[in-house]
């Protein structure tokens, strides 16, 4: 765990004094005080991750991170396996629900490999490969994985971030793709917070009653025999994680260790948050909460971690959609601070009671 607990020392407190200084701005722009609400908060916060006063959004980067999933073999998914490299080259070609949204906002998408379950045959600079094993074991069998993989997957997630960071980010916005992959979500989430297995596995890609009940008691059998240790991360992560939900809490930690400010998408992204929070809380703070999605166990992640999400329209898809619409509201909080007018600077007269 070297480089694990190496990029955990890095994660310090947030400038809070550089907040204030940026409530204090807010509260003198040409408008009523808070009357911008949540956008402000969305700003302040920006600039006490990066401890800048003026941030700005040069480089927007998506990673989506791919990974199969050996439960699958228990019927818990409405999509045969070979979706996920399908989708894979769907991403790199351009033409993905992620892309359409990157566009939107700028963004640029990088696709990881982290677990597909087949070798990806095309070369591309928007492609990178970490593959820990061909997909993860079936978590319903034995553990899903080693405590090696595990940790090898979270320092793949923390490569991915430094290797990235080289060429420019200045926010940092988190996808998944891996069919199967909300089962082993649910079970890390009802392993961590204790909640019962119904209370936070939903349908995921939309899956029939008589498959839902399935998914349930594969999740709990997989529990059962794993039998993970919820004060241990990794241990949970190894036992009925995945090798995506792995990168991911990576990249969470090294974009914090970095002053980033990083954003989640939906369920399975902020299944990889909740290892990385509880690996360190101070994670926390870095972090901003996109949209909640209509998978019932990302809400109860969303709750322990304490984490108001920004959005609520309904959401599934996963890939990094989510979390494109978010930064694109934090990004309109952070132009209110730096590009509305005092006012001073506008010659504008304050309200009676301020003055």
């Amino acid at each position: 765990m070297g480089r694990i607990e190496e990029i955990i020392k890095r994660i310090g407190p947030v400038d809070k004094k550089l907040m204030v200084e940026a409530q204090k701005r807010l509260d003198n722009l040409t408008k009523p005080q808070d009357s911008l609400g949540r956008l402000e908060e969305l700003a302040k916060k920006v600039v006490g991750i990066t401890g800048e006063k003026n941030p700005s959004f040069k480089n927007k980067v998506i990673f989506t991170m791919a990974g199969d999933h050996g439960v699958v073999k228990e019927g818990v998914s409405a999509f045969p396996q070979e979706v996920t490299p399908q989708m894979v080259y769907n991403f790199i070609r351009g033409r993905a629900g992620i892309n359409v949204l990157a566009r939107h906002i700028g963004a640029r998408v990088i696709v990881v490999d982290m677990g597909v379950a087949s070798e990806l045959k095309m070369k591309n600079e928007k492609l990178k490969i970490k593959k820990i094993e061909y997909g993860t074991k079936n978590m319903a069998k034995g553990p899903a994985m080693t405590r090696e993989e595990a940790i090898e997957s979270i320092e793949a997630g923390i490569e991915v971030f430094e290797e990235e960071y080289k060429k420019g980010i200045d926010i940092l916005g988190l996808g998944d793709m891996g069919i199967g992959n909300t089962t082993p979500s649910s079970a890390v989430t009802a392993v961590i917070t204790g909640r019962p297995v119904e209370e936070v596995t939903g349908r995921g890609t939309g899956i029939n009653d008589g498959i839902f009940e399935n998914k349930i008691k594969v999740i709990k059998r997989a529990i059962k025999l794993n039998r993970p240790n919820p004060k241990d991360p990794i241990d949970v992560l190894a036992k009925v994680g995945g090798f995506e939900i792995g990168g991911l809490a990576g990249s969470f930690l090294a974009a914090a260790a970095h002053r980033i400010p990083v954003v989640t998408d939906g369920f399975i992204v902020t299944a990889g948050a909740l290892i990385a929070f509880e690996l360190e809380p101070k994670v926390k703070d870095y972090i901003f909460a996109s949209h909640s999605s209509v998978e019932v166990g990302h809400r109860a992640i969303l709750e322990r971690m304490r984490l108001r999400p920004l959005l609520d329209l309904d959401m599934r898809l996963g890939e990094g959609t989510g979390a494109c619409l978010g930064i694109s509201l934090i990004e309109v909080g952070v132009k209110i601070l730096t590009e509305m007018a005092t006012f001073e600077s506008a010659e504008v007269s304050k309200s009676i009671e301020e003055k």
